[in-house]
């Protein structure tokens, strides 16, 4: 199922129609691009992290091209209509500072494409990689049986784990309505609608009797202060995926409390807190919290099992 792109203004300036019909190769609207988002000193961390990079992604997401392609495009002539389109974009990125996969309509995500929009925060959490292995660090004998993604947003994590661990009954909740119609349209985008629903819950309200060998979430958990310093580019996502009170740990705590009634005896429990794991620590310092390491980097993720979980029940009470 291919991905309904936005719209993007192709009404260009007279100056910036010029510059089109000059961009004549792959490479050309490559070396330009660059030079632009380097010029107007854009803030990077939706799937990239330079000027370089943003302008790969822009481009190849602009003409479908696969990020593997081979490199003998690069020389390629692009059409009219193609270059314009990379202009149009290139200029909503500087002038509306919204990320790029806002304006492209998709992110990718442990190797998959997802439809994304502002209803939906833009896929980038390391847990990719704990998904891309299977969780075997828990589940090496066998995958976990029925997962639930607490705070889906666009359902990223736990479709990809469907994907991934192709027995694996997913639930993903969230308590947004309208982030669950985007998670909806990517069940149905992945063709995985037998195995994946979407579940309307505040937390594990509306899931009320159902147990998980895996929860993973990753919950609003950024704190008061990094709220009001974010950069522009962060203010198009919803604040509702976002900010979770002082500390960034409203949700977070409520999660620990109640993760246990939602988990088999052998399960585990992984949450991402980002920069407010140090909050965390201060706040439940007696919780062997195991925070994981990545191969590609990220941090602020941490795992706890049902008996860790059992043993430390009074702290999070």
């Amino acid at each position: 199922m291919s991905v309904s792109r936005p719209d993007v203004v192709t009404t260009l300036t007279l100056a910036d129609s010029e510059i089109a019909a000059a961009l004549i190769s792959l490479r050309d609207c490559l070396r330009w691009a660059t030079s632009e988002f380097h010029a107007h000193g854009l803030h990077y961390g939706h799937g990239t992290d330079s000027p370089w990079d943003e302008a790969v992604a822009l481009t190849l997401g602009a003409l479908h091209l696969p990020w593997d392609i081979d490199p003998a495009v690069l020389e390629a002539r692009l059409l009219p209509m193609e270059r314009e389109r990379i202009v149009a974009l290139v200029r909503a990125r500087i002038e509306t500072r919204q990320p790029l996969p806002y304006l492209l309509g998709e992110a990718f995500f442990a190797g998959f494409p997802f439809n994304v929009d502002e209803r939906v925060l833009i896929p980038r959490s390391p847990i990719a990689e704990l998904i891309e292995h299977g969780f075997a660090a828990w589940f090496a004998d066998e995958p976990p049986a029925r997962v639930l993604d607490m705070c889906c947003g666009s359902g990223c994590i736990g479709i990809a784990t469907a994907l991934h661990l192709p027995t694996a009954e997913v639930d993903l909740a969230d308590i947004s309505t309208a982030a669950l119609d985007v998670a909806k349209a990517n069940i149905s985008r992945h063709d995985v609608g037998a195995r994946v629903r979407a579940v309307h819950s505040d937390v594990f309200n509306g899931v009320a009797g159902q147990r998980y060998d895996l929860i993973v979430s990753n919950p609003p958990y950024v704190d008061a202060r990094d709220l009001a310093t974010m950069p522009v580019e962060f203010q198009h996502e919803p604040s509702l995926a976002l900010g979770a009170g002082e500390d960034g740990l409203d949700v977070v705590r409520r999660i620990l409390r109640e993760a246990r009634g939602h988990l088999s005896d052998h399960g585990v429990l992984i949450v991402e807190v980002g920069n407010s794991d140090r909050h965390l620590e201060a706040a439940f310092p007696e919780v062997p919290f195991l925070w994981l390491e990545f191969e590609r980097g990220g941090h602020g993720v941490f795992a706890l099992t049902a008996q860790e979980l059992d043993a430390h029940a009074a702290s999070f009470a």
